[in-house]
């Protein structure tokens, strides 16, 4: 055990506080840029302190009415997008998981740990290597510029799989007999016994998947043309025209600052059932 001493207390101290800087600083800078003048921004120094122009630039960058030469797409809009996609991503990949996981873990069939270890290889294929083929294939469907374009090349998820795989495999044996004397098929045993002992797990995991989906852009950049389909974070690129005197860049953060909104409420409002998901095991 460390003995505890004034000077590791404040040393250690001294370092988290050093790194909580670190972090918020970029962020409180962005805040405080959303509230300022373009103008105010690109001719250095910007003052460090709130300006007086936030609910102008906020409401520009929600209804799109910024000034600049880049997209006006609404922030409203392109919210509703990403939350969309981010939500059908999350709930797709868990529910995909959770089924292949059970199929391997309680059934039976001919080349079970094949198609196993073929879902868990494709761990070493991840978009940005399969991009081009998987673009070729959306466009052919007709899916461009569309919710299944942005979320169904991204559903399925060999990490989710190969957890809930593990987590199966500690489930004790007795229950499952237990539920075959009861009259329990294997979807009342999937409903009504493994998906509720996995709950926490199932909460850590659509936190990562929902930011996951949230902070996608190189997939959304190929596959959305139109300003109706763009998600926040390709919004945020499209706003920025080139030269700084072409872009607004108080509506830029001011939608930066948005952007960040709800991931942060997912984490802060699952934060006990992320961190329970990670550590716990209900058995």
């Amino acid at each position: 055990m460390v003995e505890r001493t004034p000077w590791l207390d404040a040393l250690s101290h001294a370092i988290l506080i050093l790194g909580v800087l670190v972090v918020a600083f970029p962020l409180y800078l962005t805040l405080v840029a959303s509230t300022h003048t373009s103008s105010d921004i690109v001719h250095p120094p910007m003052s460090l302190w709130p300006g007086s122009h936030l609910i102008d630039n906020y409401r520009a960058a929600w209804n799109g009415t910024g000034g600049g030469n880049g997209s006006k797409a609404p922030v409203g809009q392109m919210m509703m997008v990403s939350l969309i996609s981010a939500l059908v991503i999350a709930v797709g990949k868990i529910t995909i998981s959770l089924l292949s996981a059970f199929a391997i873990v309680y059934f039976r069939f001919p080349g079970r740990m094949f198609f196993f270890w073929a879902i868990f290889i494709t761990l070493m294929l991840p978009v940005e290597v399969r991009i081009g083929p998987t673009y070729q294939v959306v466009a052919d469907l007709g899916l461009l510029n569309s919710y299944a374009g942005l979320t169904v090349p991204l559903i399925a998820s060999a990490t989710a799989t190969f957890l809930f795989r593990q987590f199966f495999l500690t489930v004790p044996e007795e229950l499952l007999e237990a539920a075959r004397m009861d009259g329990a098929g294997p979807m009342r045993f999937f409903r009504d016994v493994l998906v509720p002992l996995s709950r926490t797990s199932i909460a850590a995991l659509f936190v990562i998947q929902f930011i996951y989906g949230w902070n996608q852009y190189l997939w959304p950049l190929l596959v959305t043309t139109n300003e109706n389909m763009y998600p926040v974070v390709i919004g945020i690129k499209r706003m920025i025209s080139g030269g700084d005197a072409q872009t607004e860049w108080s509506v830029v953060m001011a939608t930066a600052v948005l952007a960040m909104l709800p991931p942060a409420l997912v984490v802060m409002l699952m934060q006990k059932w992320f961190v329970k998901g990670l550590v716990d095991t209900e058995k």
